[in-house]
């Protein structure tokens, strides 16, 4: 009996041997997200993402030695839920941090709660250049996305080689990051081209379910081409009641956006309706013909299989790098307190499937765009980014 007893403890210390040894406690990461209405086409593969660097970190023993969890809500595309589930996440469900969010009406006020709360808020998607600007940046707020500078700038950029234009129309969604975008790339058009005229901005509210009388509005005033900026749910309503109008055909598809509708998340659904060859931009295109980073190949291959999606998406890789970039400042901290994790995020350089990444002096990551002309592929049944060129946020320059 003796033997067996000091057998079975063997047996169970073997066991043990090879299982992520935790210390008492989780790390919890409050991450409030749209995961309903038009946005959660967004919303959903960015905490998808941000599941699987969880489960990828809990599988390597965690961080400290402590396992995390990830707490999702639905924010609803609403600032004033995202600050309600902010609230309770900190004080009812002890989150140490905060994570997620999705448009540039979230985040801001968002970032108000993790400043009052002195608690390290990362945001994956908004990108409205006000988050992180002088008067509203404080300790605790850190962006991993591009901003609407970088955007606007990225469009203009694109949209001044096309020589044959002389008037150019906007559309885009009638809140911080519409405006700001917007601003951006007719500042930035106007230095590059000069000798274009804005003839027509539209501004549908975010959510809107009936795009037809910006539509006609806006072909009324016979715009040689468009800067766009309008993402997700409402970039599928927006084509599909567009199309029938001849709104692409009037302008020869030549047209830009910066809601990052190439992505797979919104050219899969669209399929062969997309408007083909219009030209816009993805965190991640997914499909990377030629150039793409071996580490990248193994991160599509894992998203796939954990989305259990053919095809993935360009916005999981979000959720997933603002998870490792969290972790890495609690790892440089050695704490999870929000005021040295915060000190420890300025200037770091952390890893993601597309490559590092680094938080400058004013919190932002030096996360760029994929740009590129939307094609049809005989190997895919919707629009693919041609050739990917990424735009670097500083400066806005076009690299390999």
């Amino acid at each position: 009996m003796r033997v067996r007893h000091v057998l079975a403890l063997a047996c169970a210390a073997c066991v043990l041997a090879v299982l992520p040894a935790f210390a008492e406690g989780t790390i919890k990461i409050g991450f409030p997200i749209p995961l309903s209405g038009p946005a959660a086409l967004y919303g959903v593969p960015i905490l998808k993402g941000a599941q699987m660097a969880v489960a990828d970190l809990n599988a390597k023993g965690g961080v400290l030695g402590r396992k995390l969890e990830l707490l999702p809500r639905d924010s609803k595309a609403s600032a004033d839920e995202a600050v309600r589930l902010a609230r309770e996440l900190i004080i009812k469900d002890n989150a140490d941090f905060l994570a997620g969010t999705l448009t540039s009406a979230e985040a801001p006020a968002v970032s108000t709660i993790a400043k009052e709360n002195k608690i390290v808020f990362i945001a994956p998607s908004a990108k409205t250049a006000s988050l992180t600007a002088p008067a509203n940046l404080h300790p605790y707020i850190f962006r991993f996305a591009s901003n609407t500078t970088t955007e606007g700038q990225a469009g203009a950029i694109i949209m001044s080689k096309w020589k044959d234009i002389k008037k150019v129309a906007t559309i885009a969604p009638d809140y911080a990051y519409g405006r700001d975008a917007i601003a951006s790339f007719v500042a930035e058009i106007k230095k590059l081209r000069p000798d274009i005229a804005i003839v027509d901005q539209q501004w549908p509210k975010l959510g809107e379910p009936d795009f037809t009388a910006f539509i006609t509005a806006q072909m009324s005033k016979q715009p040689d081409a468009v800067f766009c900026d309008l993402y997700g749910g409402d970039f599928v309503t927006f084509v599909k009641q567009a199309m029938p109008l001849g709104y692409f055909t009037a302008i020869h598809n030549r047209l830009a956006d910066g809601g990052e509708v190439g992505a797979v998340d919104v050219t899969e659904p669209l399929g062969a309706n997309y408007p083909f060859g219009i030209w816009s931009d993805a965190y991640d295109p997914v499909i990377w013909p030629g150039h793409e980073p071996a580490a990248h190949k193994a991160w599509v291959q894992e998203m796939k299989d954990s989305l259990k999606s053919p095809y993935g998406s360009g916005w999981a890789i979000q959720g997933y790098s603002v998870i490792l970039a969290l972790a890495a400042g609690i790892e440089k901290a050695g704490s999870t307190n929000s005021d040295k994790v915060s000190k420890a995020l300025v200037g770091l350089t952390f890893d993601t499937p597309a490559g590092k990444r680094s938080f400058n002096a004013n919190h932002d990551a030096d996360t760029g765009e994929f740009w590129g002309e939307m094609v049809k592929d005989p190997k895919y049944p919707f629009a693919i980014i041609k050739d990917p060129t990424y735009y670097n946020p500083e400066p806005v320059a076009v690299t390999d």
